[in-house]
Order: C-alpha cells, then structure tokens, then sequence
C-alpha cells in the first residue's frame, strides 16, 4: 500500500481531468434482490426501481409472511416482482434465492439499539453472520455488485448494534479480496437516521401527538442526529451501486437536527420531558471519524471512505473528481455545518408522505 503522500499527489494529479461520476446504472433487464426488503427502506427501494426501471426481475428476501404479503397487495399484480421467505442466518437458503441475480441490496438487520443490547447473540448471529453468508453466497452465485447498508452507530461504535454493523461493514470491504479480480464488488453506504421510518422517533412524535399528548419524551435536549428521508436514501444507494470499485463506504452529506428541537416543530406548544440517554446511546453520532480521514475523499454531494487497500481495490474511485479530507477530520452531527430548520424538515416530511 503506497504512502498517503503518494497518494494525495496522485489524487491531485487527476482533479482537473477527471469525469463525474454517473448517477445510476441501468436497472432494465437486470435481476434485482433485497434482502430485508419488506422494512420501511426495501419497501420504498422496489418501489422506485419499478417505476424508474424495467427489471427483469425483482426478488424480496425477508423472513416475516405477513409483512410480505402485505407489501405484495400494495404493490399489486407485478410480474417481475417475485416474494423470498427466507433468513439471511442460512447461507443455504440464500444461494438458492442468489441463482441468476445481478445485483444485491443488503438491507436485513436487527436495527433497535436496546435490544441488541439485550439480545446481543441474536444481534451477531443476524448483522454479522448473516452478512458472511451474502458474501458467500453472493460470490459462489456470480452476483455482480453488491450494497450493504450501514449505520452512523458503526463509527466508532459504543453500543452492540454499532459494534456488529462496523463488523459487517469490514467483512464486505475484506469481500472484494475474496471475489477476485473480476469477481463481485462489495461497498457499503452509511447514513444516518431516516425520516418517518418505523424506527424513527418521528412516527412516535406523531403517534404521542394524535392521542393528545400535551408533552414529548426526549432523551436530553443537547443531542443531535443526522436525518435523511426515504427517497434519499434510496436514491444515494442506487448512485452508490453505479459508483463502487469495490471496498468504499459511501457517505452521503445530510442535515443535522436536535431532538429537541425535532419535537419543537412537530408540537409547538408540547412540553418536553427528559427522560435520559438509552443504554448504548451517543450524545451525537459520527459517521467520520478522525481515524478514517486519512482514507476519505470528499465529493459535492457525499464523502467515500476508501478501503485500507485501497489502491488494489479502490481503482475506480481514484480517478473520480475527489479530493481527499484533512487529516484529522470529522463528520459529526454535532459540528456538520448543515442544519435543518423547521420549515425544511416539515417540507422533507410532506414531500415523504406525497
């Protein structure tokens, strides 16, 4: 691995020629699967594929019937969309659902902060072995690329969830050493915490305030987090998939917002009541840390932290329009110089919900 003053001159060497990257790959006639695809996020990434695209075929791999045949009757007769029943624990199970695919969103993961806390076995067994076998599987069936969705809390990570998805987000990079050259390309893209999803506070906000209640439970009215709806999200994963070498975390640059102040829009005249920092919870979350700005670059709309071997399997990503961070750099939802006020996020949530 060449010296990081090797590299910024090699960077600086391709700034004023280097080409944008493209914004989505063609999905038309493509074979599609999302593991965890009956959540909030599976849900709205089918449903944009669908309307933008014409796969050849969509497949859902999720382990809850219900939730699948839920989704199947809002998503109405559709030939190409097919249902999984499936866990992403049995390797077996998603080789079979892997035949004939082209590309791989990773979305499965048990997500809640105090249970993982509670259960941290069942936590493991499904963040971090469950993404050894979409490695695995992905790479004995052929699949092309790749994504694995991440989370804020896997920066320098102080509860279990975060600890296990830094885990899964190291064994992708490490994947693409596995695949070989011209095998499947792993990345994985890190955000933060998503407009009116089920695990959102902002359905718990609304839930409070529609049976009438004349305050809001906060944890503590410094706290601070990244937000970012939906559509975004979907729409930064599908950019990620046409952009990826293989090895990169993809960091989008989104608002901050505190919690109090959250509340403060959805109900102006409710009180607020501390009720403590959940265990396992940060103040505020990272999605950079010092530590990884020495391998990050900067793009007008997202960061990329590049893998440690970055040079062998980061190719690609090199001769993009990047310019690398300083050292010593972080993206905290603290210090992040982008801050939503309350007429943006009210906007975000309506455009959410049209």
């Amino acid at each position: 691995m060449p010296k990081m003053a090797t590299y910024n001159k090699y960077i600086g060497q391709r700034m004023n020629d280097a080409t944008a990257w493209p914004s989505h790959l063609d999905l038309d006639g493509k074979v599609i699967l999302i593991t965890g695809g009956t959540g909030s996020f599976g849900r709205a990434f089918v449903s944009t594929v669908l309307k933008r695209y014409r796969p050849k075929k969509v497949i859902i791999f999720s382990r809850d019937e219900l939730k699948q045949s839920e989704m199947a009757h809002v998503l109405g007769d559709n030939d190409n969309v097919r249902f999984f029943i499936g866990d992403v624990r049995d390797c077996d199970r998603l080789e079979f659902a892997l035949r004939n695919v082209d590309y791989v969103i990773h979305a499965a993961a048990l997500k809640q902060v105090p249970t993982a806390e509670y259960n941290p076995i069942e936590c493991i067994l499904t963040n971090i072995h469950g993404a050894e076998n979409v490695v695995k599987a992905s790479i004995r069936c052929g699949v092309k690329r790749v994504i694995a969705l991440s989370t804020d809390k896997a920066a320098n990570p102080i509860n279990l969830y975060g600890a296990t998805k830094l885990c899964s987000d190291k064994i992708f990079a490490a994947a693409n050493s596995l695949s070989g050259h011209d095998g499947t390309l792993f990345s994985a893209v890190r955000y933060g915490n998503v407009l009116g999803s089920r695990g959102s506070v902002v359905p718990l906000f609304r839930h409070l305030i529609n049976e009438g209640a004349v305050s809001l439970p906060i944890t503590d009215p410094r706290m601070t987090r990244f937000w970012i709806t939906l559509g975004q999200g979907v729409d930064f994963v599908l950019s990620s998939l046409c952009r990826m070498s293989g090895g990169e975390i993809f960091v989008p640059k989104i608002p901050s917002m505190r919690i109090a102040d959250l509340a403060r829009a959805l109900a102006p005249e409710a009180q607020l009541q501390t009720i403590g920092i959940r265990p396992g919870e940060k103040l505020h979350e990272v999605m950079i840390s010092e530590d990884d700005s020495r391998l990050t670059l900067e793009f007008p709309d997202s960061y990329v932290i590049l893998p440690t071997n970055f040079w062998q399997q980061a190719r690609e990503a090199l001769l993009c329009v990047g310019r690398p961070v300083e050292e010593g750099f972080r993206y905290s939802s603290d210090t992040n110089p982008w801050f939503l006020t309350k007429e943006n996020l009210l906007k975000l949530l309506d455009q959410e919900q049209t």
